[in-house]
């Protein structure tokens, strides 16, 4: 008898990305479609790493990693991120660390962050730890890092975006690859949280249920319990769902209007290379404020720190202009109309 369908899910979404992964890996070392063959560890195989913070998602990606990867040419391994934000924390991520070496996991490693203050306790906190996976990653020579976000976050991020007032790239939610040359994966963004929780069960995984996603101090946790459920119960099942492909559906569309922008970058700039305002002006306003927000954050903008409204400010120098002055922007940036040209530059 085969595996609880459950299990059979999260193992079948994991090899997927695993053989994409290997693929990838292929190209880049030898330049052939075929997987290289397998060998000791640090001899050219590669190492994908699970982010595993002990809860159900995390714990179900480590196990399907661990027993997927003794079928290919890879190696794997866990790390675990102990913000310091909850007493005893240090004691349950070095026990999350000792889960992931019981399946099979090498290497499996705790590591402590500082967890700051800037954009708020979620924001800092996911920060830092996606520092600290960057740095491990770096550090063991991962390929790839396995992040164990599903369907049901993925719906939750969507909404997030859409009451902040953002744009189709926030409405796009969660990219099934991120990262710095592809480094992040998330296999389960097709699969609900139900089903990667009944893999746990299924096979006798011990999880954590950080109490942080119940605190309603917290608000993607509000959401989670209050929002989706309010939701749900108003329009009936199949929201999350629903949201979901809303983000697919934002995210191409979003990837094409970058595209478009990219290529529009060059034709707007006059012979110094400057931005032309009289030609930004002809472009689609969806294409032009692209390439605005494309040459702040070249100027030094933080991309996390700078919004639709700064964007919108800058847009109105193009669109609106009246002899204002100069718009200040995140990372001491500020933008100016001169002379018929929007100058862009650290104040």
């Amino acid at each position: 008898m085969g595996p609880h369908p459950a299990v059979a899910a999260i193992r079948l979404a994991v090899r997927r990305v695993l053989h994409d992964v290997l693929t990838e890996h292929t190209h880049r070392t030898t330049g052939t479609g075929h997987p290289a063959a397998a060998g000791p560890a640090h001899d050219g195989t590669p190492l994908v790493l699970v982010a595993c913070s002990g809860g159900a998602d995390s714990m179900a990606l480590a196990s399907a990693l661990a027993f997927e990867a003794r079928k290919l040419p890879l190696r794997a391994g866990g790390i675990t991120v102990d913000h310091g934000l909850q007493e005893g924390s240090d004691t349950r991520a070095a026990e999350v660390a000792d889960r992931m070496t019981a399946l099979g996991l090498t290497p499996a490693e705790a590591v402590t962050v500082t967890v700051g203050r800037e954009g708020g306790p979620e924001a800092a906190a996911r920060d830092a730890r996606y520092a600290a996976l960057d740095a491990a990653a770096e550090r063991h020579g991962a390929t790839a890092v396995l992040l164990g976000h599903t369907r049901d976050d993925q719906a939750e991020t969507v909404l997030l975006g859409l009451a902040r007032g953002s744009g189709i790239r926030s409405l796009s939610g969660m990219a099934a690859v991120s990262g710095t040359h592809g480094r992040y994966r998330r296999p389960f963004l097709q699969l609900d949280r139900q089903t990667v929780r009944k893999a746990c069960i299924a096979q006798e995984l011990a999880v954590w249920d950080d109490p942080h996603n119940t605190d309603p101090a917290y608000t993607r946790s509000r959401l989670r319990h209050e929002g989706l459920p309010a939701l749900e119960k108003a329009l009936g099942k199949g929201v999350v769902e629903a949201l979901a492909r809303t983000a697919q559906l934002s995210r191409d569309d979003a990837d094409a209007l970058d595209t478009w922008a990219a290529d529009a970058e060059t034709a707007v700039r006059d012979e110094a290379g400057a931005l032309a305002c009289d030609k930004l002006s002809g472009l689609p306003p969806a294409v032009r404020r692209r390439v605005l927000r494309r040459a702040v954050i070249a100027e030094g903008a933080p991309a996390g720190s700078l919004f639709a409204r700064h964007i919108e400010e800058v847009d109105r120098l193009i669109t609106g202009w009246h002899g204002q002055g100069a718009i200040n922007l995140p990372g001491r940036v500020e933008a100016r109309r001169q002379g018929g040209r929007l100058v862009i530059r650290q104040g």
